[in-house]
């Protein structure tokens, strides 16, 4: 990392270098500590924390499964190890990031609106496979998902909610703040069509301004966003916020547009080890907002591609797909077992664990990916322990621009439908994972759980991972080889 970066950054090391497996193994080892101290002397000395973070960022989950307590420990340490270490560069020097998002501000935003003129959508309806469904279709639709186990039996149940009271899609008296509006797998454009209100942020990028308000124009919604030259014109040229270096102006100006209710929808991406800094700079401005307007709810996309704990039902579907798959699929199992040492097609859980924990962290997806995904997580598990609403729900498996770039990840989606998983088109998912954002909106939640593992698991929309026969990374190797062919095509 060089100095040229600005805002959030990782820490200066004693070397001089900022190395972000560093504040990996330290934020982890955090994490662990006060739970399990062997697990945080294992990561501290993790020689190779590029390949060698799988096994402790299982065990972070592992580590609190046994007591809430533990498990909403976990999460508040881990949060407190990166605000700690995390700084600001402004101004050719390093600064806490603690506090930071709470100063006076060095710009300030204006603010424009576009209210789009189209009717609002009456009737929840899901794109898939070029049509939209809605009704008995969608109803169908959401009964075969559940049965195939691609997603949890609570997502049909929220789904159904929402088609039951149409008039929830508007989100009257909320105000939904996406960070990150350009993002494929952002609700922006399911919200807007429902006639909700929006307040958007991404980068000063021209052509995804441009891209945002011709989306609001044709929309039912009224969409506001930052200016950058303080005045009142939506024009894509002076619209944008860098979270990176701008977040007290960008708190600053949420709260002023926020009116009755708001809801902050971390959305961001970016890669490498920039997806921590820009998630970390979210979650300060979350915290900043939640401690000036209480009320404020804070919501969240969850990857399918991590480690959770499963319900004591999807180990069962699982465990009975695996002792029931095909003579040709056990004849093939047992030699690739035998020269992979056991890592090829071997089974997903013990019979009989309750919870399972279901581990499809992707080696090609990073330690830098999983960091800023946890982090997500941990913000999820200890805002809900404040009495903060939060809405996290796993989304599925999704061909965005982003998974298809890496040519192994494209070739593992376009093989995954041979292992019991189902990858999903971006207009699906985004349609359906702003339908469960609604729910939770108008249910304070979802319903309460003992324990954190079980709030994550509810509406999980995991695409298969959870419930598939085989182990996720067993059979990620052969997905690509399968689905090679198909992804360069």
């Amino acid at each position: 990392m060089t100095d040229e970066q600005h805002g959030v950054v990782f820490p200066r090391g004693a070397d001089g270098r900022r190395s972000t497996a560093a504040v990996g193994r330290a934020v982890v080892a955090d994490a662990l500590r006060g739970v399990d101290p062997a697990g945080a002397r294992a990561a501290e000395q993790e020689t190779n924390w590029r390949t060698g973070y799988l096994v402790h960022f299982r065990r972070l989950v592992e580590a609190g499964l046994d007591d809430r307590d533990d498990a909403v420990g976990i999460a508040r340490d881990g949060l407190a190890g990166l605000h700690e270490r995390m700084v600001v560069r402004a101004g050719g020097e390093d600064v806490p990031l603690a506090g930071w998002a709470g100063t006076e501000p060095d710009t300030t935003f204006g603010t424009a609106e576009v209210a789009g003129h189209a009717d609002p959508e009456r009737e929840l309806t899901l794109p898939f496979h070029g049509e939209r469904l809605a009704g008995d279709d969608l109803e169908r639709r959401l009964d075969a998902w559940v049965a195939a186990g691609v997603v949890e039996p609570s997502v049909g149940e929220a789904v159904r909610t929402v088609m039951k009271n149409p008039d929830w899609l508007r989100l009257d008296g909320h105000t939904v703040a996406v960070l990150g509006a350009g993002a494929e797998m952002g609700p922006l454009t399911a919200l807007l069509r429902w006639g909700a209100r929006v307040a958007a942020v991404d980068l000063p990028r021209e052509p995804v301004w441009q891209r945002v308000l011709d989306t609001a124009r044709v929309s039912a919604g009224t969409l506001v966003l930052p200016t950058r030259d303080g005045g009142a014109d939506a024009h894509p040229a002076h619209a944008g916020a860098d979270l990176l270096a701008e977040v007290p102006a960008t708190a600053q100006w949420l709260a002023q547009v926020a009116g009755e209710r708001l809801v902050i929808g971390n959305y961001v991406y970016a890669d490498g080890a920039t997806n921590v800094r820009v998630s970390m700079a979210v979650d300060a401005l979350s915290g900043e907002l939640v401690e000036q307007r209480p009320g404020t709810a804070l919501a969240f996309l969850a990857t399918p591609t991590d480690v959770f704990a499963v319900p004591a039902d999807a180990v069962r579907q699982s465990v009975g797909g695996y002792e029931s798959r095909s003579r040709a699929a056990k004849v093939l199992g047992r030699p690739l077992r035998a020269v992979s040492a056991g890592r090829l097609l071997r089974r997903s859980y013990a019979p009989g664990a309750d919870p399972g924990v279901n581990d499809s962290l992707v080696p090609q997806q990073g330690p830098n990916y999983a960091l800023a995904k946890r982090l997500q997580r941990w913000r999820a598990v200890a805002a809900r322990a404040d009495g903060t609403l939060v809405s996290m729900n796993v989304a599925p498996p999704t061909r965005t621009r982003s998974v298809v770039k890496n040519r192994a990840l494209a070739a593992a989606y376009a093989g995954a439908h041979r292992f019991g998983v189902e990858v999903f088109e971006p207009a699906t998912s985004n349609v359906l994972m702003a339908a469960l954002l609604v729910h939770d909106l108008h249910t304070d939640g979802g319903p309460r759980h003992d324990h954190p593992w079980e709030d994550e698991a509810y509406a999980a929309a995991h695409g298969g991972l959870w419930r598939a026969p085989y182990a996720p990374r067993s059979a990620l190797g052969l997905a690509a080889l399968l689905g090679y062919g198909a992804a360069r095509s």
